[in-house]
């Protein structure tokens, strides 16, 4: 049993600063995936240990991607490892031999999840979605779905079912993409108004978003150069600007 801070320390730098050095790397195996079920931070640093062993050591997780859906709450958005998380789930759903429930499961969460987003991460997420339609585009059906539900009310997918063959992704349509389109912040809108046009075959590179803050986007709102905006306005026809007052009958303003 390892202290919550501690933890995090070793995750951190384990996939880089210790199973490279280790004569038999696969003894982290129990470790890594006890660190895995923990849940929360602890789930999403030991991401990239698993990582390592998955990719470079043959291993076996059968509930990988179960586990990994079950990561994706609110909190997704704001934590400090963001970047690196996204990272990884790039990773991991870049396979085309992937089913399409288990991707529009995927698609479906991440869009459910980003209504509440902050605009920072939408900007990354949008293009991140838009990568998995390129990839499986059997789950473009989530998007051209004329027949959907009428009330919001009536969407199929079950957000609190666990096991993502079961959660009918594929039987929903992306509302919440569409809903996006109305976002204040107007980046936003232009990028979740790309799913109305066809998709180019080229991904979108995302790796420049992952990192993209808050700050960041306010500072590069702030440095944009302002432009006259026309607005309307009534043309002033009496002295103090009002149509028909007494200074109008005297006064004349040419």
């Amino acid at each position: 049993q390892l202290p919550a801070g501690l933890y995090k320390k070793v995750l951190v730098i384990l996939h880089d600063s210790i199973l490279p050095y280790m004569n038999e790397p696969t003894l982290m195996i129990d470790f890594l995936t006890l660190a895995y079920g923990i849940g929360g931070a602890i789930s999403l640093l030991a991401l990239n240990g698993l990582f390592v062993l998955i990719h470079q050591h043959n291993l076996e997780y059968p509930d990988f991607y179960k586990k990994l859906y079950s990561l994706l709450d609110p909190s997704v958005y704001h934590v400090k490892y963001r970047a690196r998380f996204f990272h990884l789930l790039d990773l991991f759903l870049s396979s085309s031999h992937l089913p399409a429930y288990l991707v529009a499961a995927f698609i479906k969460r991440l869009s459910r999840l980003a209504l509440t987003a902050p605009p920072d991460a939408l900007l990354m997420v949008i293009p991140f979605i838009c990568n998995l339609f390129r990839r499986h585009p059997s789950c473009k059906v989530l998007v051209h779905r004329p027949n959907g539900p009428e009330d919001i009310s009536e969407d199929p997918y079950i957000m609190e079912e666990e096991e993502p063959s079961k959660s009918r992704a594929l039987e929903s349509s992306l509302w919440e993409i569409r809903t996006l389109q109305s976002h204040y912040h107007p980046e936003v809108a232009k990028a979740a108004a790309v799913l109305n046009q066809s998709l180019s075959e080229m991904e979108d590179d995302i790796s420049g978003l992952l990192e993209l803050s808050a700050y960041e986007l306010f500072d590069k709102e702030v440095k944009k150069k302002a432009t006259d905006v026309p607005l309307e306005f009534e043309q002033v026809r009496g002295l103090f600007g009002k149509k028909n007052d007494v200074f109008a009958e005297h006064f004349s303003l040419d």
